[in-house]
Order: C-alpha cells, then sequence, then structure tokens
C-alpha cells in the first residue's frame, strides 16, 4: 500500500465514526454486507456488495476520497479518486 495525495490531506486523528451502522441501510430497509468509514468525515456506509452501494455513493455525493474498512482484522484503505487502495 502506498500513500496518495488524499491521504495526506485527511484530518488526523482519523475522525470518530458517526454510528455502529449504515444509517441509509436502516433507512432503506436494507442490510449491508461489510461497512465501511469515510476517513474525511466518520460517515459509515455499506460496501459495493451491499445493495445500496451507501459508502460510494457518500464519496460521490461528498467529494470525500477515502475509505477505511470497519471489517475486524481488516486495516485496508481505499481512495476512489484514484481507484486504488491506499
Amino acid at each position: 500500500m502506498s500513500e496518495c495525495p488524499h491521504v495526506l490531506d485527511l484530518p488526523r486523528p482519523e475522525p470518530a465514526q458517526l454510528s455502529d451502522t449504515c444509517p441509509e441501510c436502516l433507512k432503506d430497509g436494507t442490510h449491508p454486507v461489510q461497512l465501511r468509514i469515510c476517513l474525511t468525515c466518520g460517515h459509515v456506509g455499506c460496501c459495493d456488495s451491499s445493495a445500496g452501494r451507501h459508502a460510494t455513493r457518500h464519496s460521490e455525493a461528498s467529494g470525500h476520497p477515502v475509505i477505511r474498512t470497519l471489517e475486524p482484522g481488516e486495516s485496508w484503505r481505499w481512495c476512489f479518486a484514484d481507484g486504488s487502495i491506499v
């Protein structure tokens, strides 16, 4: 994994998680497959394998580029702007 310019612009420390699950999935009555956290604002959204793809939708609407997995035992980050793991 490498640092991208978007990672360098992220707030430090990492923002607090705003919820324990995807609020959009709760509203829609769907269930997230896996969860992601926005590293700009702390929004929690579901992964692209979930029906709503809410983490991706959040990035598209907000322009926030980098997410991190919230899955136990995983620590990878994804940059939507670069389309790569960072």
